[in-house]
């Protein structure tokens, strides 16, 4: 009976069925994200308090805590200010009295006696043996309460108590999902005993247990989902690229240095996809200067010598500019047909027509472009791999065009951003991943130091020194223009003060967000060409174009910068031959702001860094991870709780894999429960 209704009950009903859970209320949870009854069941408190009743002996001074005694006193009540209150009564507390005072809480006269034994929770002061009261108990008290997020429409007391209510009606409801072996061979709750002592654990030691049953069950089922997701695009029929062996090894022997172990072995995981009736759907990481376009072009090239072409999307027109040139080098000696896609490229009538057709022919084997690629008359000829470079800088939408300019081609997605394995598992769990952990050989270790302010003449005597020598340097501001808000040095007032620190030595240019991207890309390229020794900018060459030729990168406020951020902006120097430096200007207030410069200075290992990223700041928007879909966990932390996300990952993975899956009785109630849920299609098998 709910409601004054006989019905069937769900745990998708709405809360609205529960008693005294009016419209106001109802509104009031939904801004919680708590709609049905199961979204409230897994409503879980955010702490816990510890009600247990102590001795006065043990309490320490300022704690909160739980005290049984008897009023020994008849209870004063006293109003002061326009709307204060204050309730007081003596205590006696085994052989000790102590003052308790409730403020603000009137109804409370009429509920406590003298003489009568009471639980008090409140907060202890032992200087003055007194009780802030916060709440009585009554005569019984259960030893670990929960806390819940509230808003100002709705109490956590009341939540608690539409929470219990709804328990003890829907318990019945509350069936395992989780197969019984894999309950069994971690050791976890019961679904039902689960949700209860989540919310009404009985001790310290029952909550964490059933924590540690709700974290794997929240890591296990949004792992399920991910895989399903890789294991539903594997069934893709993909491309079959019968490609030669031999021409790819002869291709490597041309490069002009030998394939790390890491790009060897990237390579073949690659190449073995492309050669699989599968779709390829692979995301290639490696940290800046790793080496991630020649092991694209050994797959471009792979592409190619099969009678398909490829195609190689970047966010710039100076980034499609440079890798097609590298491109073009890389395949002098093999005769593939490379072609440079972008608004400039394509600016005529007659230069568009002239590389449409061709493309359109099979006359160009491999095209790099911007997002000019995915226009509605560009057609390809036999397109069989997508590359994206910097994947997460095109959108979702973007990405899919230029996949349907063929017949579901092969995708390798590639990011210069280290991730981190946690992110990895959450953000990119429907996809396979190569990693390139290693640098190539030679490559020239970039010093890092970090100087305070005051130190700044010092940075600027050093940057003449790599001036005089013929290199090249970066300065770059958080800002564009002066702030009245922020003390920040910026780009436009550092511009102009260099310019007339080098009048006459040296010719220092400008770059900013706020440029036209013809602009940037010109800016660019002159910086490139020579034509500026020192470029002042903002961030916007954190990702991009290579300068072998600078030596020096200094950062102002670098505390006021993301660690992946920095470790972005110092991969922009060392791309050459000559040893190179990275300077952090920067006076932190914060241990925070002290780690990440320390830490900058420690390594210049680009996964170290993401990780104590992801530490320092948390997994919300670490590397843009909002974008990437990481969720918001309710009850798992994906950096403290990472042991159980990689065990979820695994088991889950391996129940996909089960022949079995949708017919094992014991994977019943999972089962019904994706289906319902709208997780999993109809037609799994």
């Amino acid at each position: 009976m709910l409601g004054g209704k006989v019905m069937t009950k769900s745990l998708q009903d709405s809360v609205s069925v529960l008693k005294g859970v009016g419209p106001s209320k109802v509104t009031a949870l939904n801004k919680l994200g708590i709609n049905t009854i199961e979204e409230l069941l897994t409503y879980y408190p955010f702490r816990y308090d510890d009600m247990a009743v102590k001795e006065l002996a043990e309490v320490a001074d300022g704690q909160k805590v739980t005290l049984k005694g008897i009023v020994a006193s008849q209870p004063t009540f006293a109003r002061f200010g326009r709307s204060k209150n204050r309730l007081n009564f003596r205590f006696l507390v085994e052989h000790d009295v102590i003052l308790v005072t409730f403020f603000n809480q009137p109804y409370l006269r009429d509920k406590v006696e003298n003489g009568q034994e009471i639980i008090i929770y409140g907060k202890y002061n032992a200087k003055r043996q007194q009780l802030s009261g916060m709440k009585i108990l009554g005569q019984t008290s259960q030893d670990f309460a929960g806390i819940y997020r509230a808003n100002k429409d709705i109490k956590a007391l009341t939540i608690k108590k539409i929470v219990e209510q709804a328990f003890n009606l829907y318990q019945d409801c509350l069936v395992d999902i989780l197969p019984t072996s894999l309950r069994q061979k971690f050791r976890l709750e019961s679904r039902r005993q689960m949700i209860h002592d989540m919310h009404f654990p009985a001790s310290q030691k029952a909550e964490q247990l059933a924590r540690r049953s709700a974290i794997f069950e929240e890591f296990f089922l949004f792992q399920l989902r991910l895989q399903y997701l890789k294991k539903m695009n594997k069934k893709e029929a993909g491309l079959v690229l019968n490609y030669d062996s031999q021409k790819i090894k002869a291709f490597s022997q041309t490069l002009p240095f030998e394939l790390t172990t890491a790009q060897k072995k990237v390579v073949n995981e690659i190449c073995h996809d492309l050669h699989r009736p599968l779709h390829m759907n692979r995301l290639l990481q490696g940290d800046v200067g790793s080496g991630k376009t020649v092991v694209a072009a050994l797959a471009l090239y792979a592409t190619v010598t099969a009678g398909y072409q490829g195609a190689m999307m970047v966010p710039t027109e100076i980034l499609a500019q440079q890798h097609a040139e590298k491109l073009q080098a890389l395949f002098e000696k093999v005769g593939v047909n490379i072609a440079l896609m972008t608004s400039s490229t394509l600016k005529t009538k007659k230069a568009r027509q002239t590389s449409l057709t061709a493309l359109a022919q099979g006359d160009i084997d491999v095209v790099v472009g911007t997002q000019a690629l995915i226009q509605d008359d560009i057609n390809f000829h036999k397109l069989g791999l997508v590359v994206t470079d910097e994947q997460h800088r095109f959108g979702v939408r973007q990405r899919q065009i230029l996949r349907e300019k063929g017949e579901n081609p092969d995708v390798l997605a590639m990011t210069a951003t280290p991730i981190p394995r946690t992110l990895a598992i959450t953000a990119y769990g429907e996809m396979d991943v190569s990693i390139i952990d290693t640098l190539p050989a030679g490559r020239q270790p970039i010093k890092t130091m970090w100087l305070k302010k005051s130190q700044l003449n010092e940075a600027l005597q050093f940057i003449d020194q790599q001036l005089a020598t013929h290199s090249q340097a970066y300065v770059v501001s958080p800002l564009i223009e002066e702030s009245e808000m922020m003390d920040l040095q910026n780009a436009q007032e550092t511009y102009e003060k260099l310019r007339e620190y080098y009048a006459g030595r040296y010719q220092v240019g400008l770059l900013h967000g706020r440029m036209t991207a013809e602009e940037k890309d010109q800016t660019m390229q002159d910086f490139k060409d020579g034509k500026f020794d020192l470029l002042v900018s903002t961030t916007v060459i954190e990702v991009g174009v290579d300068v072998p030729n600078a030596t020096v990168m200094l950062i102002l406020d670098a505390d006021r910068f993301g660690l992946a951020q920095l470790h972005q902006l110092r991969g922009r120097v060392g791309r050459g031959q000559k040893a190179s430096y990275c300077l952090l200007l920067a006076n932190p207030k914060s241990d925070y702001g002290r780690a990440r410069m320390e830490t900058m200075v420690q390594t210049q290992d680009g996964f170290v860094i993401a990780q104590k990223d992801l530490e320092l700041r948390g997994p919300g928007d670490i590397l843009g991870s909002k974008q990437a879909g990481i969720p918001d966990f309710s009850v798992g932390d994906p950096i403290q709780d990472f042991k159980i996300l990689q065990i979820a990952q695994i088991e889950a993975h391996d129940l996909l894999e089960q022949s079995d899956f949708t017919t094992n009785s014991e994977n019943q109630g999972l089962w019904q429960y994706l289906r319902e849920s709208g997780t999993l299609e109809e037609n799994f098998d």
